[in-house]
């Protein structure tokens, strides 16, 4: 595989509902995984991949990201497209490699790995029965360099952010919901009060999504 990675998989052979999980700005593959035994108990397999972009921290340290940063600048769609295709390509492996239930996979990103969990899970909407964008933003260049089809069949989507968001400001996500539901995409959109981080309450209410719309989903017929 292409991207270093780290794994969490439940007890029991497979095949198990799983969650691909991106991290944020100069962090890594380590940095999420630590919350996959809190997620719904541990019932999901939870895939950790490490972006390709070196980030310096200070005068020693390496973080990673997925694209560049522009600062108050537009959107870079040419690498979150390049991003986008070594997960869609990494997300092939893993799918062939681990006991993973297609059937029952999840996407979530933190910050600009939420960006990144849009472009994939917006683009590609079939291969997906969950979205999850924590303390992220959705930009309407990036829909449009998608070429996002309206009329298409998205998965249930979970939106959370925090009011005191150093990093992100909170009106990003309120914005990001706004496209979300103009593209007629199910969504469920969370506010607390934190900053830019994932909280007790912010998470207990993702565990509870997770049950609800992907674990044991009420089917209408």
């Amino acid at each position: 595989m292409h991207l270093t990675h780290t794994l969490f998989e439940p007890t029991g052979n497979g095949p198990h509902p799983a969650i691909l999980v991106l991290h944020g700005w100069g962090a890594n593959a380590l940095d999420l995984l630590g919350l996959a035994p809190y997620i719904c108990a541990g019932r999901f397999l939870v895939i950790c991949p490490q972006g390709p972009l070196e980030v310096p921290i200070g005068a020693e340290a390496v973080g990673y990201g997925w694209f560049p940063l522009r600062l108050n600048g537009p959107t870079d769609l040419t690498a979150i497209l390049s991003a986008r295709e070594q997960l869609q390509a990494f997300l092939d492996d893993v799918l062939a490699r681990y006991p993973i239930n297609r059937e029952k996979l999840v996407v979530l990103g933190f910050s600009q790995g939420g960006a990144m969990a849009y472009s994939l899970a917006l683009s590609e909407p079939e291969r997906f029965s969950g979205l999850v964008a924590l303390s992220s933003w959705l930009s309407q260049e990036l829909i449009q360099g998608l070429s996002i089809k309206a009329a298409a069949q998205f998965p249930p989507t979970l939106v959370q952010h925090g009011t005191r968001d150093e990093l992100i400001v909170v009106d990003r996500a309120r914005k990001s919901v706004e496209l979300l539901r103009n593209l007629r995409v199910p969504v469920t959109y969370r506010e607390y009060d934190m900053g830019h981080q994932i909280g007790p309450e912010s998470l207990a209410d993702l565990s509870s999504w997770l049950d609800e719309k992907v674990l044991s989903p009420i089917i209408v017929t």
